[in-house]
C-alpha cells in the first residue's frame, strides 16, 4: 500500500531512506554492506514496478457487524462507517484507506423476519468482509497520505464457517 500510494501521488519514494533503514543492510558486515542494498534495492523497485496502473484492490477484513436496527431494517457494517480507516504501516510510513461512499455502502439491509436467524448464526464468530473498492484518488500527507477508494461491491461472510451470509453491490451515485 505504501509503494501504491507513492505511485498514485506521482511522489518520488523514499527510495534510499528505505533502502538504508533495512534490517539487512543496516545489520550487515562492511563488506557486505553494498551487495545488501542491490539486493533491497531490486526488491523494492520490484514492489514499486508491481503496483502500476493498479485501480481496483480487494480487501478482506472484520465488518464489525453492528446489532440490528428495527427501524431501519438494517445491520451497519461499522468497518464502512463514513469514519472508518483502513491503516497500512510499512518502510516507517502509514497509508491510510478511506471510502468515500462510506454512508451508502455501511448499510445491509435485511428484512426482520430474517434478522434474527442471522444473528443466531453468527453469534460468537462475526463477519468477515470481503470488499472490492476502485481508487478515486489520493491525498498526500506528512510520513504517508491517504488513498480515497469507492466501495464498488462486497461479500459478508460467517468468520468460523465461511458461509456467504450476503452479496452485496453499493450503487453508484
Amino acid at each position: 500500500m505504501v509503494f501504491l500510494y507513492y505511485d498514485l501521488a506521482g511522489l518520488p519514494p523514499p527510495l534510499d531512506a528505505w533502502v538504508e533503514q533495512d534490517t539487512r543492510v543496516d545489520s550487515a558486515a562492511g563488506p557486505d554492506k553494498a551487495a545488501r542494498r542491490a539486493e533491497v534495492r531490486a526488491e523494492l523497485l520490484a514492489g514499486l514496478r508491481a503496483v502500476k496502473n493498479v485501480g481496483v484492490l480487494h480487501l478482506t477484513m472484520q465488518a464489525n457487524l453492528s446489532d440490528y436496527d428495527p427501524g431501519y431494517s438494517e445491520f451497519t457494517i461499522r468497518a464502512l462507517s463514513p469514519s472508518s480507516q483502513v491503516e497500512f504501516d510499512a518502510l516507517r510510513q502509514k497509508v491510510e484507506l478511506s471510502f468515500d461512499n462510506a454512508l451508502d455502502a455501511q448499510s445491509w439491509h435485511v428484512p426482520a423476519a430474517d434478522a434474527q436467524g442471522i444473528r443466531d448464526r453468527i453469534s460468537r464468530s462475526g463477519v468477515q468482509l470481503d470488499l472490492t473498492v476502485k481508487i478515486d484518488k489520493v491525498l498526500p500527507g506528512p510520513g504517508g497520505g491517504s488513498i480515497v477508494a469507492r466501495v464498488l461491491h462486497y461479500d459478508l461472510r460467517e468468520t468460523s464457517g465461511n458461509t456467504l451470509l450476503a452479496r452485496i453491490d453499493v450503487p453508484a451515485r
